[in-house]
This record gives structure tokens, C-alpha cells and sequence, in this order.
């Protein structure tokens, strides 16, 4: 192992050590009282206090979520699961099992969430709305409000994840189809790279017009391959994003990058974003090892050489291809104080060089900024060894939702299990829904 991967490595090693010293795993919880336990061979590894149950199961593939004041969940899936994209799960008596599933919406899809008054709902080309009633439930599920036609969809990396700022713009993912923005077949990158134009960026509308296109849309912000997990930062009253980092180096530039290289490279990055940045893709990565901006490949690089270009430095960055998919900050009171504005990522991929994935990750911030490194928050969704893997991975967490008493929701977009995550110390008082 090289000097780089080796210390990269022993950081998670420190940061499992930490969490198994400070916590324990928990065996997800029986769903419904005096149930046996759920034959599910995930154990959810948490901190000290923290506990993890199974909320739902079966749901499809269960991509990001938004939770009611009354604590109804909207289930936003990639695929139709019975013609449907959408469904609204209830507890009914209240007992902790989610006992009513109402499905609607016709198209599939990653965004959703509830701002004033509506849910706001994504296919992979267009954005809804739904009118909700004093409790937030959807009054007319067959009538949705299309707000936004027309937008970029190619056979890969289609999902338009949503955001909302306090002043009713609506913020919209469009991601590259293309890894390096290479010409076809070979190594060369283009340039410029014309995709720039209408995608690999954060494009804004109105959270209130009706039948916007495309064109009417502006370019927020560019240089963001792909953003699948964003949120809107209500205390820095800002976007941030976590970009999901490019492919393989060694294939056309082996001279420069060994597969080793390619493995731990380049880095997944969390960005602040306002209007007018430029994060740089396609034509830099960053190298969280050297902790610089590197110049591409296909654009003169070599593994050594800098980026000079004016674009915006991430305020966060994790190994490669931990596939970053959902972005939550917390402003509950029910986790301990340190949690209180920091960032949860729901990373539903792996490290091939650390072994390490299938997790939800947290950054600490204050005063809008991270205050520490990364950590390991909730580990083991794969339910097998990473590194010596004893069978099928069972969870890849996805789509992060904070429920009305302050826990943190965790969907999982390959078998449909919804985790709900509760913080147990003694004498705590729970509070306050996410504002």
C-alpha cells in the first residue's frame, strides 16, 4: 500500500476505532412490538445513545424523502412500484409500524420535498407540485401542477434532485452523461466541453410558475458533474451540494495514473455554492490526498500539475466513489448539541481501495462552516465484510429526511428499507421539527 492510500486508511481506521469505543452496533429493532426480530442481516453500527430501527421494507427503489409535520413520509422512487412513483406512508395507531401506503404519481424520479404549503415532486425531466392540506397530505394526488418541462435526460446519471431557498427559487441537479466530457473513444477531453451549456450544474427556477421549460431556467452554478444529495442551509441561507467524483484515470493515461491511482482518485466534494460559481469540472478534480485542485488528464495533466483556474475550493472532501446520494443538515434538538447544523451524507457506494462504503457519513459545522473532519455515523447498511464480503450488499442508503421528533430518516435504494434512527439518552428532551 503507498504512503497516501496507507494514511487515508489508517483515518478510517481511527474513525472506526472511535466509533466502536464511543458506541455499538445495534441490531435493527423488531418492527412492531413483541414481533420476533426482523431476519434483515443488517446491524446498523451507531455512536453511544443512538439506535436504529426498521420503519418499512419492500419499497422499491426509495430514493430521497420528505416527512410531514404530522409525520406522514413521502417516498420519492427511482422506478414504479405498482404504476407508481411516489408513496405516502402512514402510522395510523401510532405504534411505531407503518401500517397504511398510499401510492400516486406516475412518473419515477429522485426529488421530493415539502416547502409552504406543497410537495414538490421530480421525474427524471420535469418538476410537480402537489397542494397539501393543514396536515400536509396531498389534497388531490391525481392533479399534480407541472412547474418545469424539458430538462436534460440521457440513458445515465438522470436524476434532478430539488432544493428550495426562502425566497421561492427552486433548485434543480442536471448532471453530465458524460464521465470526463471526452470525445467519444478516446482520451481527449473536449474543449471547450459544450455539455457545460444545458448540463454538469445547478440550474434555478420559480418555486410558484407554472409550465416553465428549460430555457426559461438560469445556470445557478457549473462544474458539478453530477449532484444527487443537496440541501438548502437554512442558517448560512446557501446551497450546498456534494459532488459525485469522475471515473477511471488509467484507462487512456496509464503513463501518468496506475489503477491503484485510479481507485483512491479523485476525491467526492462538498461545495457552497452562489450564483455564478464554477466548480471546474470537467477540466480539474480534486486530490483530497494532496488536498489541492489537480489538472486533468484529458486536459494536459499529469498527475502533478495544478489547476490555475478560478473556480471555487469544496468546503468538504471524502474518498473516491463513495457515490454521495443525500445531503441533510439537522437543525433537531433530539441528537446530542455537536450535531445541532452539522451535515449528514448518505454515501450508497464504496472505497474499492478502503473497503469502506454503505454508510452515513457527518461533517460538524460552525458559525456555517465544518468545524472538523468527516466521521463515520452509521456504518454496515452493506450487512457483510467489505473487504472479504461473505455475500450480496442487502442496503445502499440514499435519501436522509428528519422526522417531526428530531430522528433522522435513511432510505435505501436497492432493496426498499426505510431506517429510522433515534437518539435514546436519558433525560433528553426531544423537540422540534426541521424548520
Amino acid at each position: 500500500m503507498n504512503k497516501p492510500l496507507r494514511s487515508v486508511a489508517c483515518l478510517l481506521t481511527a474513525l472506526l476505532t472511535l466509533n466502536s469505543t464511543t458506541g455499538f452496533s445495534t441490531p435493527i429493532a423488531p418492527t412492531k412490538p413483541g414481533a420476533k426480530r426482523t431476519s434483515d442481516p443488517a446491524v446498523v453500527k451507531l455512536p453511544a445513545g443512538f439506535s436504529a430501527t426498521i420503519v418499512a421494507k419492500v419499497l422499491g427503489s426509495a430514493r430521497h424523502i420528505a416527512i410531514s409535520k404530522t409525520g406522514d413520509i413521502y417516498v420519492k422512487l427511482a422506478g414504479l412500484k405498482e404504476g407508481k412513483g411516489i408513496y405516502r406512508l402512514r402510522d395510523t395507531n401510532h405504534d411505531g409500524v407503518i401500517d397504511e401506503r398510499v401510492g400516486f404519481g406516475d412518473y419515477p424520479g429522485t426529488g421530493i420535498l415539502i416547502n409552504s404549503g406543497y410537495l414538490y415532486a421530480s421525474s427524471n425531466n420535469s418538476i410537480y407540485r402537489y397542494k397539501l392540506n393543514d396536515s400536509e397530505e396531498v389534497i388531490a394526488p391525481d392533479q399534480p401542477e407541472k412547474l418545469v418541462s424539458g430538462l436534460r435526460e440521457k440513458a445515465r446519471d438522470k436524476s434532478k434532485s430539488i432544493a428550495i431557498d426562502r425566497q421561492g427559487n427552486l433548485y434543480v441537479n442536471i448532471a453530465s452523461d458524460n464521465d470526463r466530457c471526452r470525445e467519444p473513444g478516446t482520451g481527449k477531453g473536449m474543449m471547450p466541453c459544450s455539455l457545460l451549456d444545458s448540463a454538469a450544474g445547478i440550474w434555478r427556477f420559480k418555486a410558484d410558475e407554472l409550465n416553465q421549460s428549460f430555457a426559461s431556467g438560469t445556470r445557478y452554478a457549473t462544474g458539478l458533474k453530477n449532484v444527487v444529495g443537496l440541501d438548502w442551509n437554512s442558517q448560512t441561507n446557501s446551497l450546498f451540494v456534494m459532488q459525485h467524483g469522475r471515473g477511471a484515470f488509467d484507462d487512456f493515461y496509464s503513463n501518468y495514473y496506475t489503477p491503484q491511482q485510479s481507485a483512491e482518485l479523485p476525491a467526492e466534494t462538498m461545495y457552497e455554492l452562489h450564483q455564478g460559481d464554477d466548480a471546474g469540472w470537467p477540466y480539474l478534480y480534486y486530490d483530497h490526498l494532496q488536498k489541492k485542485k489537480m489538472l486533468a488528464p484529458e486536459y494536459g495533466g499529469d498527475g502533478k500539475k495544478t489547476s490555475t483556474a478560478k473556480t471555487i475550493d469544496p468546503v468538504a472532501a471524502f474518498p473516491a466513489h463513495l457515490g454521495p446520494n443525500g445531503l441533510l443538515f439537522y437543525t433537531g434538538t433530539a441528537f446530542p448539541e455537536r450535531y445541532r447544523n452539522g451535515a449528514f451524507i448518505a454515501f450508497h457506494a464504496q472505497s474499492q481501495a478502503l473497503h469502506k462504503g454503505y454508510l452515513v457519513g457527518f461533517v460538524p459545522f460552525k458559525n456555517g462552516k465544518p468545524s472538523g473532519p468527516w466521521e463515520i455515523f452509521a456504518d454496515n447498511f452493506a450487512g457483510t465484510d467489505l473487504e472479504k464480503p461473505t455475500g450480496p450488499v442487502q442496503h445502499r442508503p440514499c435519501g436522509l429526511a428528519q422526522g417531526p421528533d428530531g430522528s433522522l430518516y435513511v432510505t435505501d435504494d436497492l432493496n426498499g428499507t426505510l431506517f429510522k434512527i433515534s437518539y435514546q439518552a436519558p433525560g433528553h428532551k426531544a423537540s422540534a421539527a426541521r424548520q
